[in-house]
């Protein structure tokens, strides 16, 4: 990829890079929309990503060339984001911004080319993939220092600051401290990240529903109020709770008519959520494959019913996953309200099975399905 990437830059620019950078996309392994709410999550960096090249201008413009889209240039001085065809611009802009805030010094712009081989819209965070790539090459080239968990701050405040999305630490946490045939464990509030191996033998299949809500952005927001305005109203009768991840069930259910029902209920998702990764964690440590897959379809089911970031679509695809040999667990993995279902199998799980659900979703909906057969990689790195 990094040689395609390369060719592409040096046909758009007419010159060479100085610096190639990768970051890879991310399986939301369980964890789901606990990030922003102070909790933990677990995460895996896949073999796909997103490469960029990038050289610096004699000027104070920015040059960016992506695959598909037409090429755009802005000044370096008075960064603003972009809307409609040019808007991928804000995630390498953006991280721009926010290197300069930290204080990197840009004498001159820089120009840069991306290429991805995640697949589009498949909840995999391509966006954050960009912003560390994005991030490692420019601290390269214009001698800026960081460690993994900075870059993962930079990316995020990036998504949060420019692009405007109210993302937590997950994407680019799992991005930025990916490790091969590993799960990286993150608690959200400390901003503490770990690794824990993958047992030995299984897969992560994903399934892309190639459905995505028009709605998704203002969806996503309403959420994280919805777990914002529960907050508020715990903390009247439990003060010390900073986020929703240091309330129990035990102490959410005292509140419950206070909530309501819609406010209990995203905050039963988030508390529950938190549970499933301790679960989840224990499990692995003790080889207890199955538990782990009850976790992950307890997960999906709590979106479902709890959180109402799951669809038809995906409901239809676990169900199905459920169905096959082979499979330990099934759930939504990303923001959710359309994208993907990951399947956690075992090396007997295949293409043949990979295809029957594939075929079942197809003769379901009229919608073809996207399969990608994936594993846990290496993450954010220089080339």
């Amino acid at each position: 990829m990094s040689t395609m990437t390369k060719e592409m830059f040096i046909e758009a620019f007419a010159a060479q890079p100085e610096q190639l950078a990768f970051a890879p996309g991310r399986i939301e392994f369980i964890g789901n929309h606990t990030d922003y709410n102070g909790g933990l999550v677990m995460g895996a960096a896949v073999t796909e990503g997103i490469t960029v090249a990038v050289g610096r201008r004699s000027d104070r413009k920015i040059g960016l060339m992506s695959e598909g889209s037409d090429s755009v240039e802005v000044s370096l001085d008075g960064l603003q984001p972009l809307e409609g065809a040019a808007s991928w611009t804000n995630y390498p802009v953006g991280v721009t911004q926010v290197l300069l805030e930290a204080g990197m010094e840009m004498p001159v712009g820089y120009n840069i080319a991306v290429t991805s081989t995640l697949p589009s819209g498949a909840g995999m965070s391509s966006s954050a993939a960009f912003e560390l790539a994005t991030a490692y090459a420019l601290a390269a080239i214009y001698g800026y220092q960081a460690d993994k968990a900075d870059f993962a701050r930079i990316g995020r405040r990036a998504e949060n600051e420019f692009v405007g999305m109210p993302c937590g630490i997950l994407d680019q946490g799992v991005s930025a401290f990916g490790v091969r045939n590993a799960l990286v464990r993150i608690d959200c509030e400390t901003e503490t990240f770990e690794t824990d191996a993958m047992p030995e033998g299984t897969h992560f299949w994903i399934f892309n529903s190639n459905v995505k809500h028009a709605l998704v952005d203002s969806a996503y927001a309403d959420r994280h109020k919805e777990c914002h305005d529960a907050l508020a109203i715990l903390q009247k009768t439990y003060p010390t709770a900073k986020t929703l991840s240091d309330i129990s069930e035990a102490q959410l259910r005292t509140c419950e008519t206070e909530l309501g029902q819609l406010l209990f209920r995203r905050a039963l998702h988030i508390v529950g959520e938190n549970d499933r990764v301790r679960a989840v964690e224990a499990a692995l440590s003790a080889g207890a494959l199955n538990a782990v897959g009850a976790a992950l379809y307890a997960s999906h089911e709590s979106s479902r019913v709890n959180f109402e970031n799951s669809i038809e679509e995906l409901d239809f695809l676990v169900a199905t996953i459920q169905q096959q040999a082979h499979v330990y667990g099934a759930r939504l993995t990303g923001g959710g309200f359309g994208g993907a279902v990951m399947a956690f199998t075992s090396g007997d799980f295949g293409t043949a099975e990979a295809d029957a659900i594939a075929q079942a979703y197809q003769r379901e909906f009229s919608i073809d399905a996207t399969v990608l057969h994936t594993s846990a990689g290496q993450g954010a790195r220089l080339l």
